[in-house]
């Protein structure tokens, strides 16, 4: 008998470990579900059952520290409620039917390191809340019907790793912060509308190995200190009105896989710019406005 209570004792425990959270974080939990027509998606969550057997709820110390997502079907804007699972470390909501825009009350989410909520419909502008998230890592919102300008306090998430906001509608131009993202592995900006030129600064993201700009307005010379990106692989500019000589910094980037430069008004030899790039396996050119020789330029005004 005792070892009986005994037993009923531990399981009592595990189950309050390991599936109780705050009233808080679950109604933050059911406001999702709600907003996004809960009942209509893919996998369900049984609302009756402990928070821990949702799917795609992550619980731990009985706290919510991810929510996975994906491919599940999820209609609706985001609720404000959101902000109040501050122990979130993941956000996974990739392909799904999400619309309206991010809640400013992200900020709250001091813990989280990745957001992934592209392939989805959201609108609006990126918030400026979300630039107060210094842990994170990764944000990936490609895909999406995104409008505005990238915050110019982009700058503040110094731990990211990953910027993936390709194929949106964001104007405006490179933030000149976003060089103080020193731990930047990618840099994905491609098929919005942005204007302006690409700032020289942009040598500073030491740790770049994706540049991909293309599809853009971006115009001006490519400045010459963009050869100071050691670890870069690939350099995507195509499809901008980018001028001028080629610098010959660019023979500098010895790791370079992928250089795609077409529908630009460049001049030189690009042709033969491949031959400086035994490790090439992608290279793409404007044929038509190849001529003369690659010169170091003597202006990047």
């Amino acid at each position: 008998m005792k070892l009986f209570k005994l037993t009923l004792l531990f399981c009592l425990v595990t189950v309050f470990s390991f599936g109780n959270i705050s009233s808080k974080e679950k109604q933050a939990l059911v406001a999702l579900h709600q907003n996004t027509q809960g009942a209509s998606w893919f996998t369900a969550w049984d609302l009756n059952a402990p928070v821990s057997t949702w799917y795609g709820v992550v619980v731990k110390n009985d706290h919510v520290v991810e929510l996975n997502l994906e491919f599940n079907n999820l209609q609706g804007d985001l609720p404000n409620e959101l902000g109040d699972l501050v122990h979130l470390e993941k956000i996974n909501f990739f392909r799904n039917n999400i619309t309206g825009s991010l809640p400013n009350t992200i900020a709250n989410l001091k813990s989280v390191t990745t957001i992934n909520i592209a392939f989805n419909k959201l609108t609006g502008a990126l918030p400026e809340a979300i630039t107060q998230l210094e842990s994170l890592e990764v944000l990936e919102l490609f895909m999406n019907r995104i409008e505005g300008g990238i915050p110019a306090s982009i700058g503040n998430l110094t731990n990211l790793k990953t910027l993936s906001l390709y194929n949106n509608n964001i104007t405006g131009g490179i933030p000149a912060s976003i060089a103080s993202l020193t731990n930047l592995n990618e840099l994905m900006i491609s098929s919005n509308r942005l204007t302006g030129k690409l700032p020289r600064s942009i040598s500073q993201l030491k740790a770049l190995k994706v540049l991909s700009v293309f599809d853009n307005n971006l115009l001006g010379v490519v400045p010459s200190s963009i050869g100071e990106l050691a670890n870069l692989e690939e350099l995507v500019l195509s499809n901008n009105a980018f001028y001028g000589n080629l610098p010959n910094e660019l023979a500098n980037l010895s790791n370079l896989k992928v250089l795609l430069l077409g529908n630009n008004g460049f001049k030189g030899d690009l042709v033969s710019l491949q031959e400086k790039f035994p490790n090439i396996i992608d290279f793409d050119i404007d044929h038509t406005n190849s001529r003369g020789t690659i010169v170091t330029l003597d202006s990047e005004d």
